[in-house]
C-alpha cells in the first residue's frame, strides 16, 4: 500500500487555524492580510513546502557526495493567478550555498531534486513555471532556467 499522511486542522477564531500533522507537530495558519492577521496563509505555506522539500533533497544529495557544505538557503517567490482559483503560475527558486563545493555537484544535486526526489516540485509543475537559479559562495552558477 503507499504511504499515507494525514493532519487535521481546527478553527480557533476568526480566520486562525491550529493544523496538527500525523506525526504531532502543530502550526497556526491565518490570513496575514487581514487586520489582526497573526500566522502564515496556506499558500504562503505552500512556498515553504516547496522550499523545504527541495532543500532538503539537496542537502542530503550533497552530503553522500561528500561536499562541504557550510551554509545553505533556498528563497522561493511565487505569482499568483488573478482569478480564482489563484493558483501559483510562475514561481522562482534560488538556492544559495557557501562552502568549498564542487560546483558541478551542487548543480546535479538541484537537478535530482527538482527532477527527480521533490514531491512538492511535481505537484506544482502542471500549473507553475519554475525558474531555478544557484548561486555558489555569493556567484550565479546557472542562469534562469525552466524546470
Amino acid at each position: 500500500m503507499a504511504d499515507s499522511l494525514k493532519t487535521r486542522v481546527r478553527w480557533v477564531e476568526e480566520h486562525r487555524f491550529v493544523a496538527t500533522t500525523g506525526s504531532g507537530f502543530s502550526l497556526v495558519l491565518d490570513n496575514p492580510h487581514r487586520e489582526g492577521g497573526a500566522a502564515a496563509s496556506p499558500m504562503e505555506l505552500l512556498l515553504v513546502s516547496l522550499a523545504g522539500c527541495t532543500g532538503v533533497d539537496v542537502v542530503a544529495i550533497l552530503e553522500k557526495m561528500r561536499q562541504p557544505l557550510e551554509r545553505f538557503e533556498v528563497e522561493v517567490e511565487g505569482w499568483r493567478a488573478e482569478k480564482h482559483p489563484r493558483v501559483y503560475t510562475v514561481l522562482d527558486v534560488v538556492y544559495r550555498a557557501e562552502g568549498a563545493l564542487d560546483p558541478k555537484k551542487l548543480l546535479k544535486a538541484v537537478e535530482l531534486s527538482e527532477g527527480k526526489y521533490c514531491s512538492v516540485s511535481e505537484m506544482l509543475r502542471p500549473t507553475s513555471k519554475i525558474n531555478i537559479r544557484v548561486e555558489l559562495n555569493g556567484a550565479t552558477i546557472t542562469g534562469e532556467g525552466e524546470s
